[in-house]
């Protein structure tokens, strides 16, 4: 692989711009993905924010639904943040009636886990495999909105993440099951790289083997 992976962001609803931008600043090669044709371009996708069941139902329209499932079942290296966490789940509790995901991580998700838009708070968690800074050593600042938390993991599935204290101690927000990544938390709009930087080493790594 060149030095800059190309590396798609699904852009048919939700936070994408922030995404590409953090992608670009980590030295990929961000490219918008809204069409199956765009899909057969990236190394990587991210999934980001936004309202999981509109992007559901976009997807389906846009015939992007199957494609994708193919690429990622096929071992594509893929980042779902708040609502990709959602699209990114085997099952989901109260998913709304005929709300279809794309799968690649063995865990169930709950939707608007942690409350409503009135509800969304930031910690600072520990993140499994993510360095830490001189000032926060293995801390990361997380935001989360209407986020969703993991229920259940599969045995094949590594917790990177929990809410280390307060009435949501322990819930896992952060969750990695081979070349599938995803995060309850929202990391393109803090400025801190971390995750965006782990995800494209990743793809780096998965070209090379």
């Amino acid at each position: 692989m060149t030095s800059a992976p190309v590396i798609g962001v699904l852009a048919v609803q939700g936070d994408a711009r922030e995404h590409l931008q953090a992608l670009a600043a980590c030295g990929a090669r961000a490219e918008p993905v809204r069409r199956a044709s765009e899909l057969t371009r990236v190394q990587g996708l991210v999934l980001p924010g936004g309202e999981s069941t509109t992007i559901d139902k976009l997807l389906r329209a846009f015939e992007l639904a199957e494609p994708l499932r193919e690429r990622i079942s096929g071992g594509l290296p893929v980042y779902g943040s708040c609502a990709g966490m959602i699209l990114l789940a085997q099952r989901l509790v109260d998913a709304h009636r005929g709300q279809q995901t794309l799968g690649g991580i063995d865990m169930l998700v709950q939707r608007n886990a942690f409350g409503r838009q009135v509800d969304s708070f930031e910690a600072d968690l520990p993140v499994q495999g993510i360095a830490g800074t001189a000032d926060s050593p293995g801390l990361m600042r997380a935001v989360f909105i209407r986020a969703p938390w993991v229920q259940e993991v599969g045995e094949q599935v590594q917790v990177l993440a929990r809410v280390p204290c307060g009435a949501r101690r322990g819930a896992i927000v952060a969750v990695r099951q081979g070349n599938a990544l995803a995060t309850a938390f929202h990391p393109e709009v803090t400025g801190d790289l971390r995750v965006h930087r782990y995800f494209v080493d990743l793809v780096r790594t998965v070209d090379r083997g």
